[in-house]
């Protein structure tokens, strides 16, 4: 029985990253040899057990077979004869294939069939072999290692046969949940924006986000959109997003702010008027495609039909304001509002050149906010003789404090 450090593990290792998770190969084993030593068995398709002491996942050597279409049509086989080149084969990415011995030393012994420490090296993301095509989930992970790995270039055969797969149709076999899994873990890399090229690249985004493959190409007023490409715009949105180290929801809820752009009738083009009511109806059926979270569903919501509003500001009336800030149960979830705040942000600030500008009157709706949070409700509501009216008065109240924002003090 050997074990093996493999996968990503060695790979941030020989990059010099932290290592978050390490993932162990046993070759010369059996289910019964690892349980008889204390391994506690949890894989449900294929052998992989826990360490007893460190809980840390040890998968039997193993190799698959296609059976089917989509990521789930595979037969698995394990033996003690499985050897780990075999293993390593079945793996996406030469950068993925490299196993690393536990000899006692500090560095062990690296095995590298596939040239995944040339790969790392010359900074290509390169698949290991033809056994890729299998398997659609591995175009969503090439286009995620390419978000986190920025500066590495993709072989062109590899794009190439990623687009192979596009057009066999081997994408629309995917399940929503590992559509959202893998981008979720995309949208949360460093470069998200590479994530949805290199998907648009082979033609994945269309089968998968059609609502966002269309919005490259539609033109945007230069005067406020420096980029002019509304596609090009949310891609940079999104890397501000990940440069400001904000959380999921919002970067998903950038992602989806602008769809109606899409949709935009071209004798309107560039302008794009009453985009932002299209966009949330289409952020909730892709968000319904992909059975995506309610926290990441609901924000996305507001943000696709709010956002204009947000960004107009002091040029709504008080009672307007308080009305949006209802309608975003700001009031009663203020740290939601403050992500959507978050995602106005990045709209504001995903455009080309527009990185360090200043947002007029940034701090208005946080200020607006807190005005209407200062109001005495409960002190209202005992001091009103007639119940039904203590909605509206607490309403009246509200608005004043909003209004007193813009005038100055006595």
């Amino acid at each position: 029985m050997q074990i093996y450090l493999v996968g990503g593990a060695v790979r941030d290792e020989l990059l010099g990253l932290p290592v978050k998770d390490r993932d162990y190969v046993v070759v010369g084993a059996t289910p019964e040899i690892m349980r008889a030593q204390g391994y506690q068995p949890v894989g449900r398709d294929f052998p992989v057990f826990l360490h007893p002491q460190t809980h840390e996942e040890y998968a039997l050597a193993r190799t698959e077979r296609k059976s089917g279409r989509g990521y789930t049509g595979f037969v698995f086989h394990t033996s003690p004869d499985v050897r780990l080149e075999d293993d390593l084969a079945r793996r996406d990415l030469t950068i993925n294939a490299i196993a690393r011995t536990l000899d006692g030393t500090i560095d062990g012994v690296l095995i590298d069939p596939f040239g995944g420490v040339a790969d790392l090296r010359a900074r290509i993301l390169r698949h290991v072999s033809p056994a890729f095509a299998e398997d659609p989930v591995r175009i969503l992970r090439l286009a995620r290692f390419a978000a986190r790995f920025a500066d590495f270039t993709i072989a062109p055969e590899t794009l190439a046969l990623a687009r192979r797969m596009v057009d066999e149709g081997e994408v629309d076999h995917l399940v929503p949940e590992r559509v959202w899994q893998e981008l979720a873990r995309g949208l949360m890399e460093a470069k998200p924006s590479r994530m949805i090229c290199v998907l648009r690249e082979c033609g994945a985004l269309a089968r998968l986000l059609p609502e966002v493959d269309r919005l490259f190409g539609v033109p945007q007023r230069a005067d406020y959109h420096p980029e002019v490409d509304t596609g090009i715009h949310v891609a940079l949105a999104l890397d501000y997003a990940a440069a400001r180290g904000y959380a999921l929801p919002v970067r998903f809820a950038v992602l989806l702010h602008d769809l109606g752009k899409g949709t935009t009738p071209a004798a309107d083009l560039p302008r794009h008027p009453g985009h932002e009511g299209r966009s949330a109806r289409l952020a909730e059926t892709l968000c319904a495609r992909l059975k995506a979270p309610a926290e990441s569903r609901d924000l996305a919501l507001l943000v696709a039909r709010y956002h204009g509003d947000i960004r107009r500001g002091r040029q709504l009336r008080p009672a307007t304001v308080l009305k949006l800030l209802q309608s975003c149960d700001a009031l009663r979830r203020p740290q939601r509002f403050t992500q959507i705040l978050q995602a106005c942000d990045c709209d504001f600030h995903g455009r080309l050149g527009w990185e360090d500008k200043t947002i007029p009157d940034a701090d208005y709706f946080p200020r607006a906010l807190a005005a209407a949070l200062s109001v005495d409700a409960a002190g209202i509501a005992r001091a009103c003789t007639d119940p039904r009216k203590i909605p509206e008065r607490i309403a009246a109240a509200r608005i004043h404090a909003i209004a007193a924002l813009d005038q100055p003090p006595n």
